[in-house]
């Protein structure tokens, strides 16, 4: 086609697309301005004038290929589907247990353990209130309970994610469990999915096990330990999640997202690491919203935007350091309270843009986790809508279906720019650490938090059941799980005999190591898996670093 025909169609379209909006403001009278979450307006019509297939191997390419923009690998989920990885966390390390059988044999393919919130905390469950214990987690204080969690669990076949925060004392419990077993520790793979100290520190307040520098320490130091001990484990997971949680727009969450794993980056090359060794290991894990198209978008623009980011500014020469790798959760801030059987059908919404979006796994939320920690059944479905979705929908036939399409490449352009103007506000405060240590990233969600509340309740942003199409009718009652109480009774007794039986010149050899390395110079996090080898708990060994690594305040901001 000629220079010259290619101008006159391109004339004729803009002349009917003119037309049309004569039409269109006609019928429809008083329009209304549509913005979606991060601001961004939504046009009623996309066009070749909004983007054109002569922009493909600029913002496309193909898939397993740079830009990245259609998936990390040649065959995407038509080739390999994503891990089915369901979060777990109640009760005792036995519920636990039952509860991850009954998932796998449901159709999950890999695992994830939620501790309970005492363990967040930082102490043990002879420090808690008996009736807080595994209502929102498992109770995990020692290597028998990570034993007894994955009783029958074949931990050197399956992935595991371990969703606690720096120490990191689950996979220390992890570690010693498969040296029990006789499981060499390259065959362990998984990913230490709460090790974004710095998504602690904004949005996740219960997190302050350490202070801000200690955390940052203990960090580098197991990144260091993971590549050379554990290497097929991902020790870094940057969580977007937390911030979008909290209340950030999809693309500052992109936006903060990654300039959280600039600062891991940057951190990592000064103590020493080559890029090529530890970013093949970065990995991420996000929120996905029921905002469907924006999170398609928000998810093609990251895995570009990375791409662009490990090559120029790191030099990166491996291909597998390009890759953005990310695991999905359907967003649980979405869910509702009321009418909570509705929350089937947002979790589906979610999933779908996740799969379209390009993950690599997934957990879908039960429709019952507004309440509380999900209900058995609650669960099943969880599963089965993944199932649903991939054999029935038969979503995973296509790769990236919906590139090419004129909205999503025009919004996957738009939240490309707008992800970079985050990122550069936080460049130009000195990076995240000190964005955060400034307060500046929590004025930023807590702005977007408020203005996203405000729209709920002018009516702008319509909820079901929420603020339109409320029922008379009252809401299905739920069912809520809570743990057996005669059960973590005897989970608190055996506990408190555990300790008394230990060898206790073990233990206080064990944590005056980690003493000594804390105020030192040798791996940190090589002594906090000695003593967990040693029958330190986990309180015991997060004591033991807040004295010499320092307490984690919240910084408050106005």
């Amino acid at each position: 086609m000629s220079k010259k025909a290619s101008n006159t169609n391109a004339v004729t379209l803009k002349d009917k697309q003119a037309e049309w909006k004569v039409r269109y403001d006609k019928e429809i009278g008083q329009d209304r301005t549509v913005v979606n979450r991060s601001g961004l307006e939504v046009r009623p019509l996309y066009t070749p004038l909004d983007w054109s297939d002569s922009r493909y191997g600029e913002d496309l390419g193909m898939p397993g290929e740079l830009p990245y923009t259609r998936g990390i690998y040649n065959t995407m989920h038509r080739g390999r589907t994503w891990t089915q990885r369901q979060l777990i966390g109640l009760g005792t390390p036995q519920d636990y247990n039952e509860r991850v059988r009954m998932l796998l044999q449901q159709g999950a393919s890999a695992i994830s353990l939620l501790p309970c919130n005492s363990g967040f905390r930082g102490i043990d469950c002879d420090e808690s209130p008996l009736p807080l214990l595994g209502t929102c987690g498992t109770v995990i204080n020692t290597v028998d309970h990570m034993d007894a969690a994955l009783d029958g669990v074949p931990i050197g076949e399956i992935s595991t994610a371990m969703n606690d925060p720096t120490p990191f004392t689950l996979f220390a419990f992890l570690l010693s469990v498969a040296k029990r077993r006789g499981v060499p520790l390259d065959k362990i793979t998984g990913t230490a999915n709460q090790s974004d100290y710095i998504s602690h520190f904004v949005a996740n307040h219960m997190f302050y096990r350490l202070s801000q520098p200690g955390a940052r320490r203990v960090f580098v130091d197991h990144v260091k330990f993971c590549r050379e001990h554990v290497p097929n484990w991902n020790p870094v997971s940057v969580v977007g999640q937390h911030m979008q949680q909290a209340g950030a727009t999809p693309a500052e969450t992109m936006g903060l997202t990654l300039s959280t794993a600039i600062q891991y980056a940057d951190d990592c090359i000064e103590a020493g690491m080559d890029p090529d060794n530890f970013l093949p290991r970065f990995t991420f894990f996000f929120d996905i919203s029921i905002s469907f198209f924006e999170e398609v978008a928000k998810f093609r623009a990251g895995r570009r935007i990375w791409a662009k980011i490990v090559r120029e500014r790191y030099g990166a020469k491996d291909p597998r350091s390009w890759r953005f790798k990310f695991h999905g959760q359907t967003s649980g801030v979405d869910l509702t309270q009321q009418q909570p059987l509705n929350n089937i059908a947002r979790v589906t919404a979610q999933a779908i843009a996740g799969i379209f979006g390009g993950l690599q796994s997934m957990h879908t939320d039960g429709f019952d986790e507004a309440m509380a920690c999900p209900t058995e059944d609650a669960a099943r479905i969880a599963v089965a809508t993944q199932n649903i979705l991939r054999e029935e929908a038969h979503l995973c036939d296509v790769i990236d279906p919906l590139g090419g399409s004129y909205y999503v490449e025009s919004l996957t352009n738009e939240m490309e720019e707008k992800i970079f103007q985050v990122m550069d506000s936080i460049e130009n405060t000195g990076g995240m650490y000190n964005a955060v240590d400034a307060g500046i990233v929590q004025r930023m969600i807590g702005k977007s938090a408020l203005e996203y509340q405000s729209r709920i309740e002018t009516g702008a942003e319509k909820v079901v059941g929420v603020n339109c199409y409320q029922s008379e009718v009252e809401d299905r009652e739920v069912d809520t799980y809570r743990p057996n109480r005669d059960a973590m009774e005897a989970q608190v007794t055996a506990f408190k005999a555990f300790k008394a039986d230990r060898k206790q010149a073990d233990v206080d050899r064990a944590l005056a190591e980690l003493a000594r390395a804390a105020n030192g110079t040798e791996n940190v996090y090589q002594k906090v898996v000695e003593a967990a080898d040693n029958g330190v708990t986990h309180g015991e060994i997060i004591a033991c670093l807040r004295r010499e690594l320092g307490f984690g305040h919240p910084l408050m901001v106005a």
